[in-house]
Order: C-alpha cells, then structure tokens, then sequence
C-alpha cells in the first residue's frame, strides 16, 4: 500500500472518528476533587466493618469487600463466609475503578445502559461498569445485586466520613 494511500486512510479514519464523538453524548468530566493521603489500613478496617454491618442490615447475600488507595491499589480486602468467588475480583476492580476515574462505577454502568457510542466504555482499561464502588480511597462490593453492593459500599465510605 502507498504512503499516500495510508495517509488517505487515516485521515479518513480521524474524521469518521470526529464524526462520531460529536454526535455522541459523553460522560461528565472527572470531579475536580483532588486525590487526598492514602488511606491508611485503620480507617480501611472502619470502611470494611461498616460495610459489612450493612450487609446484615440490609439482609443481602454475603458480599467481598475491598478497600484500595486513591491509585487502585489494595490497602485491605474482607471476604464474608460463603461469599461467591467470582465476587473477589469483580469487588476489587469496582474498587480501582472508582479510584482511577474519581467516581462511583455506577456512572459507567448507566453510561453501558444507554447503548450506543457509549459502548466505547467496554473499551476503557480499569473500567468495570457495575453499580458498587465510591471514593474514598476506594471500597468495591460484590456479593448482592448492583443496588445492593452500591448499598454497602456507601455504608463503608460514610464510616468515615
């Protein structure tokens, strides 16, 4: 293929692109809250046995916790008895993703809901868009539904407020 073929290509390429993320609603620019200190692994235990309460409160099915600082790395992790193993990871990465894009994984699952050029979510390292992750650091939570691991996150993040 000639260079000027090539060049022809992407150029067109760029402009279908252009195209499309004009036409396209996209999501809300990142809060300009700035990331504070870490948190530290007392304040994570707080968060986590909140959480936890919420969960007997709320009579939801046992969820995993997870705590992470403001980069998405784990500062502490609780897995309730009988917790599904696929929700260790999921709670994890709702976790990091609220911590990396500064806000709740809620937003990306509802952007997800909306179809169309927000599909390009899908294609966003770090992102989970599944309801259940808030800043704090971060604290992720899988177990229950998507309402309900929103639920227990919130009561996690408000123990320490």
């Amino acid at each position: 293929m000639s260079n000027k073929r090539c060049v022809l290509l992407v150029l067109a390429a760029q402009l279908w692109a252009g195209a499309a993320a004009a036409q396209a609603p996209s999501l809300a620019p990142p809060p300009t809250t700035p990331y504070g200190a870490p948190i530290g692994i007392e304040d994570a235990k707080k968060v986590a046995a909140a959480a936890v309460a919420e969960v007997a409160k709320a009579g939801s099915p046992p969820d995993a916790i997870a705590i992470v600082d403001h980069g998405g790395f784990l500062i502490y992790f609780e897995r309730m008895d009988n917790t599904q193993l696929g929700s260790v990871e999921i709670a994890i990465a709702k976790a990091r993703s609220a911590a990396l894009f500064r806000r709740p994984s809620k937003v990306f699952e509802d952007a997800l809901a909306g179809g169309g050029a927000n599909m390009r979510i899908l294609a966003l390292h770090g992102v989970i868009p599944v309801d259940g992750g808030k800043l704090v650091g971060a604290i992720g939570a899988s177990g229950g539904t998507g309402q309900q691991d929103g639920q227990v996150a919130k009561a996690g993040a408000d123990a320490i407020k």
